[in-house]
């Protein structure tokens, strides 16, 4: 293996993946899935800050969201080529309907505090920090045409930043008229069809790691050091998701101090920040070699930078919402292009443990910087807060111009 990237194969239409029964029925039950958790994740932010008014609060349940990932994630890509992932994720969606069946409880009797808040939000990220990664290694075995699997991931991609799309403005809409304990219930509902979609499918059996457990993280480990493309787009996922994680935090201050807003606001903010990372996503599918890709991650920097400046000196909703959407577009061109690099380089027998990493790094500094954001924010105020991470997204986008040179003279 060379780590030469091949992306020079005949582009398909835009839905060739669908044409495979398979993924087909996984996106469907995909698709209610994400909604369902979006939908959650809204809700679950206004209902803290509801109970609490604490922006540090907000930080410590989005850190707890998401954290687990840095050290779960690539434990989990571990058992993710060794074990069936059929099974294995069978088990995952079981155990995330349980966890949010029990917030919808308590928060419909009317008992949950924010200690509960923090427990359970605790409990979904050691749950996703499995669930994600085992999503992503599952979608080689469900198109049986490997021609047809970058098509698969920009479609997955899409499914993901439609629902940050939709999925904000709904729980709004929902709050609007019914209560948090409804979107609760709603996401534990919405896991049944992805559930369903795998639960008919054949066993997905251990893609071949080998030697120990300890043994087979040093190959992942070293795979992923060695090749130099692999190594700097994983410190560039990491690198922006730190520095440029401020906003998804600060959302519902914004919504409802900066502009008098309620739940319906938020909404639309986080809905702005999904239909830019939509955006993003079919700008990376219809890009194919590797300087395209390596440009989009580059524009993906500045376009951050501009959207965290603006988005902090907004002086009403509407320059907000561009702003929003600049921000949605930019991280999500360096997220999503950052994937379809990695898929289309790691082998077979260790794909788990390569797309375990990418996630980890993605989300896991996602939380580390919303944690921090919510901290800054009670000293430097939310605009002071922006501002800071508008100017480190910058500095970073100059860095990224300067090493993707590099990266392709290394792979010319």
């Amino acid at each position: 293996m060379t780590g030469k990237v091949r992306l020079n194969a005949p582009r398909h239409k835009a839905f060739a993946a669908l044409g495979a029964p398979r993924f087909r029925r996984f996106f469907a039950g995909q698709a209610l899935s994400i909604l369902g958790t979006w939908v959650q994740s809204v809700a679950m932010s206004w209902l803290v800050y509801r109970l609490t008014g604490s922006a540090v609060l907000l930080g410590v349940t989005a850190f707890l969201s998401q954290a687990p990932q840095l050290v779960i994630s690539p434990l989990a890509g571990l058992f993710i080529d060794r074990f069936d992932r059929r099974r294995l994720f069978l088990c995952v969606q079981a155990l995330m309907i349980a966890q949010a069946a029990l917030l919808a409880a308590i928060t419909a009797l009317g008992v949950v505090t924010p200690a509960h808040l923090v427990g359970l939000a605790a409990l979904f990220g050691v749950l996703n920090s499995v669930d994600t990664p085992l999503r992503q290694s599952m979608l080689g075995g469900m198109v049986e045409d490997r021609a047809l699997l970058r098509n698969a991931i920009a479609l997955n991609a899409s499914l993901f930043n439609s629902a940050r799309f939709v999925g904000p403005p709904l729980a709004g809409l929902i709050l609007s008229f019914t209560s948090e304990s409804w979107c609760f219930a709603i996401n534990a509902a919405s896991f049944l069809g992805v559930a369903f979609a795998v639960w008919r499918q054949p066993p997905q059996p251990p893609s071949g790691a080998s030697g120990g457990m300890a043994e087979a993280f040093r190959q992942g480990l070293a795979f992923a050091w060695n090749n130099q493309t692999i190594r700097t787009l994983l410190f560039s996922v990491a690198a922006l998701n730190l520095a440029g994680s401020a906003y998804g935090v600060l959302m519902p201050i914004l919504a409802k101090e900066g502009f008098a807003g309620d739940a319906s606001t938020l909404g639309w903010l986080l809905g702005a920040t999904g239909g830019g990372a939509l955006a993003a996503t079919l700008l990376v599918a219809t890009r194919q070699r590797l300087e395209q890709l390596l440009r989009l991650v580059i524009m993906g920097w500045g376009c951050a930078a501009l959207g965290l400046g603006g988005l902090g000196l907004s002086p009403s909703l509407t320059p907000a919402l561009a702003a929003a959407f600049c921000i949605g577009l930019g991280i999500s061109s360096v997220n999503v292009s950052t994937n379809a690099l990695l898929q289309s380089m790691a082998p077979d027998a260790i794909r788990g443990r390569v797309i375990s990493y990418f996630t980890a790094l993605r989300f896991g500094m996602d939380a580390l910087g919303g944690l921090a954001a919510g901290a800054m924010a009670a000293g430097l105020g939310v605009a002071g807060t922006l501002g800071l991470e508008a100017g480190l997204v910058a500095a970073g986008a100059l860095a990224m111009a300067t090493l993707s040179r590099r990266i392709k003279a290394t792979e010319a």
